[in-house]
């Protein structure tokens, strides 16, 4: 005899005080050596455990004097060793996951036909459909000859397979089966509701046919849930496996393959590089549409901005502060919020306008009830590796949080579905600009990648429309650019104070409109320094609505969702891979205003 006793049973019926049983089973268990997993919820028990027969025997005496459980009647098989690592005595709410309210097999469930009376009928080759509810991990492994398997990855996928079945099989006598019986207590209540007029379930499921029936009108093994991963018609383990990555069930011939790594992969989950990254990628691009539908900033919320006393105002009131480091705000309207009580402390209370501040000291600026402007939020990851990622930004979209946007931000997206990472975008465009953003995923490869932008050792290329046609098709502008911001961040040509700037132009086309296709290199990275300089030129960027002659600079540079596009489009950019220290090149697809006919 082997010396490991292993046991299944399950049983539907009503349970209370789930926590003091729960209590009693852990300390017998622990007690008798047991390893395994035992499930109680309201609605029964379910168990496999394994131990030594002594141990076993301990348990089935404790579970029997449990009122309704007197005739609790395990299957039992024996392996050489312990099947399971550890034990477990979860309460749930229910004992197999279903999620289907009103279906209790402690009241009902469907007839149920024995392993000897259904081989009876296979033998005899009655009409009947066999229906396989596992999922397709266990399905793989083997089932009944020519049973119907149903897709599904989770039992709480099973109401959803059954509306897809043929509406024929209503009117026709059903077989179903699982492993031991317990998924079929529910699937069967649950498709005769669903108008299936002749179901009938496999007692004791495919195992208890393996012991009363062997393998015949049966293919393959049958999955369990234990570290024997599969059985065969003999109930003995089999040479399958499992792989740790993806849990698929692996035949012998399957471990065979040189994708099959222990531990890593095996032919079912492996990938290569691109391979890998591409289906990041279309994770990350699902993750986006989830929460940009509806857009984060659309509905009201309370924003907090924080306030940081200066060294200049130690000593002052709060008021004579906030007029100080806001000095376009109005005192007047500085009073009004303080007498709302919407300047807070560090704790959170509101503070008084008469408070002497201290420098360092951080105060809070409640604004409620924000709701952002619309922003277009069609972002295209074109990478992903360990240190960067690589994305098309759409317009308009700010780049990081100010003025009007705070969550309707490309940084709150890369923060949101990179948690607990906060990736750090490693160069900035405009919000009405288009195009490829390089952004490092740690601290350390932006101080990277940032150096080598600092250092002008990145290659920037940018399409721009402009109006007007250049008398050359390629020249350069060296106009110096002021340090100082203007309005909402514009910025001028300063020919005596201003810093160096340097961008080549190259024109692609030249277009009958009046209009020109130009490419852009800028070889300084001042503020705006492409749109300032072909400003300066006399050939303003189409569309630019601070330095395009005759626009009107409104309460913010970044334009509205339905208003005529920048036409600026960081087009192709290269760099130098922190991980590789191999120069590496993106490119972005142009926008349609770009993309003209030859």
């Amino acid at each position: 005899m082997k010396p490991i006793l292993n046991i299944a049973a399950y049983k539907f019926l009503p349970l209370a005080d789930l926590r003091s049983l729960r209590t009693r089973l852990q300390t017998l268990c622990r007690t008798a050596n047991l390893k395994g997993t035992i499930l109680l919820s309201p609605e029964g028990i379910n168990l496999f455990v394994a131990g030594a027969t002594d141990g076993i025997e301990q348990l089935m005496t404790e579970l029997r004097s449990w009122p309704g459980l007197e005739d609790l009647a395990p299957r039992r098989s024996a392996t050489a060793d312990q099947p399971f690592r550890r034990m477990l005595v979860r309460l749930k709410k229910e004992i197999i996951a279903f999620g289907v309210p009103g279906i209790d097999p402690a009241r009902r469930t469907s007839p149920k036909l024995s392993a000897t009376e259904l081989k009876r009928w296979l033998d005899e080759g009655r009409p009947v459909t066999l229906l396989d509810t596992r999922n397709d991990y266990e399905v793989k492994l083997g089932t009944f000859a020519n049973a119907l398997t149903i897709g599904i990855d989770h039992f709480r996928e099973f109401p959803r397979a059954v509306a897809r079945l043929p509406p024929e099989l209503k009117e026709q006598p059903i077989v179903m089966f699982c492993t031991g019986g317990i998924r079929c207590e529910k699937a069967g209540p649950f498709m005769e509701r669903e108008g299936f007029k002749s179901v009938f379930q496999l007692d004791g499921g495919i195992l208890k046919y393996f012991e009363e029936c062997g393998g015949e009108h049966y293919e393959g093994e049958c999955f369990v849930f234990d570290q024997r991963v599969g059985v065969d018609p003999g109930l003995q383990e089999t040479g399958s496996s499992q792989c740790f990555a993806c849990q698929t069930p692996l035949s012998e011939a399957d471990q065979q393959h040189e994708h099959y790594v222990p531990g890593r992969s095996c032919s079912y989950c492996f990938k290569t590089p691109a391979q890998h990254m591409a289906a990041n990628i279309a994770h990350r691009h699902e993750q986006i549409r989830r929460l940009v539908a509806p857009l984060p900033g659309s509905e009201p919320y309370d924003h907090y901005r924080p306030v940081t006393v200066p060294g200049r105002c130690d000593g002052q009131r709060l008021a004579d502060t906030l007029c100080d480091v806001f000095s376009h705000v109005p005192a007047e309207v500085w009073q009004q919020r303080l007498a709302q009580g919407r300047v807070l402390d560090g704790a959170g209370q509101p503070v008084l306008g008469s408070q002497v501040v201290r420098a360092g000291e951080r105060y809070q600026h409640k604004v409620p009830a924000v709701i952002e402007p619309n922003v277009n939020m069609q972002i295209e990851l074109l990478h992903e590796d360990e240190a960067v990622i690589v994305l098309n930004k759409p317009a308009p979209l700010p780049m990081h949080a100010g003025g009007r946007f705070y969550r309707n931000t490309l940084q709150h997206v890369l923060e949101t579905i990179y948690y607990p990472q906060k990736p750090r975008p490693s160069h900035r465009l405009d919000a009405n600009t288009t195009g490829v953003v390089v952004v490092a995923r740690t601290r350390h490869f932006a101080g990277q990648i940032q150096a080598q932008f600092a250092r002008a050792e990145v290659e920037k290329v940018y399409l721009v429309r402009v109006t007007g046609h250049p008398a050359s098709d390629e020249f350069i502008c060296d106009a110096p650019i002021s340090s100082d911001a203007g309005k909402l961040g514009s910025r001028t040509v300063d020919p005596d104070s201003g810093l160096p700037a340097r961008t080549g132009f190259l024109v692609q086309q030249r277009i009958a409109d009046g209009t020109a296709l130009l490419e852009a290199r800028p070889l300084t990275g001042r503020t705006n320094q492409i749109r300032i300089h072909l400003a300066h030129l006399g050939f303003p960027v189409c569309g630019d609505p601070a330095y395009l002659t005759g626009s009107r600079l409104g309460e913010s540079q970044t334009l509205d969702v339905d208003a005529p596009p920048l036409c600026l489009h960081a087009w192709r950019i290269g760099f130098r891979h922190p991980l590789t220290q191999k120069t590496v090149t993106f490119t972005a697809t142009p926008p349609t205003w770009a993309t003209l006919p030859t």
